[in-house]
């Protein structure tokens, strides 16, 4: 698999699609940092004036990977609303907006959760499917990367949007987007032997972001202080094998 070329774009689902046109909108560089300045940053990026979702990633500077992947998303979700082709209640936008929530609490802190929390969020809604196989994954695909063994307190991990496989000099590499340490927002490739687990999502079913959620995910929020094994990730997010 290579990155998709504008001229391919045609043949990736709508939304995928949408999601790269989104990527491609989004600042560059900027700096990494999850400091509480990068927070400060996110939540002022993210407005509902005239009961509209609106993005201005420009804000969000410095960022950091979950909060990239997750303003694309809701990039996504407002071009959907702008072109009709999606209906937000006022409910949905607010508990879209990301006001520092604990992890595994409300959307935002499913989203930023250690382990699987952007799958978890997916399964719960019925957003879209979950998996792990690369032979599967298309570009547009939300990607979390495991670079260790393990899930919960003590990974190691990135949240990215999915470009494709590449290989140079031999070596095959993964390319995503995402803000990357140190420069922040912006393209990468890695050696897909350094990656130990993948887990992509794929939105299928956008207009199910105006499901009821329980306020907080337990199997999230447990991962701030324990490990989970890829059974049991697997089961709570419903990844398909």
């Amino acid at each position: 698999m290579t990155p998709v070329s504008a001229e391919d774009n045609n043949s990736l689902p709508p939304v995928n699609r949408l999601i790269l046109k989104e990527v491609s909108s989004m600042p560059s560089g900027g700096g990494y940092s999850t400091s509480t300045a990068a927070n400060h940053a996110l939540h002022s990026a993210v407005t509902t004036p005239f009961e509209m979702l609106r993005v201005d990633a420009s804000h969000a500077i410095p960022s950091y990977c979950s909060e990239g992947t997750y303003l694309v998303f809701l990039k996504t979700l407002s071009a959907l609303q702008s072109n009709y082709q999606l209906s937000l209640s006022p409910e949905t936008m607010n508990a879209l907006k990301p006001t520092g929530q604990p992890d595994g609490t409300g959307i935002w802190g499913r989203w930023n959760a250690n382990g699987p929390g952007t799958a978890c969020l997916f399964y719960e809604l019925g957003l879209g499917r979950n998996f792990s196989e690369l032979s599967l994954a298309l570009p547009g695909d939300f990607l979390k990367i495991f670079w260790n063994d393990r899930i919960g307190a003590t990974e190691r991990g990135h949240s990215v949007i999915f470009l494709g496989t590449e290989e140079k000099n031999g070596i095959k590499y993964l390319k995503f987007w995402s803000s990357n340490t140190p420069g922040g927002y912006g393209e990468k490739s890695v050696p897909l032997s350094r990656i130990h687990r993948l887990l992509f999502s794929r939105i299928e079913h956008p207009e199910n972001i105006n499901r009821s959620l329980h306020r907080t995910d337990s199997y999230l929020s447990s991962l701030e202080r324990r490990s989970s094994s890829p059974a049991e990730m697997a089961e709570k997010c419903g990844v398909l094998r």
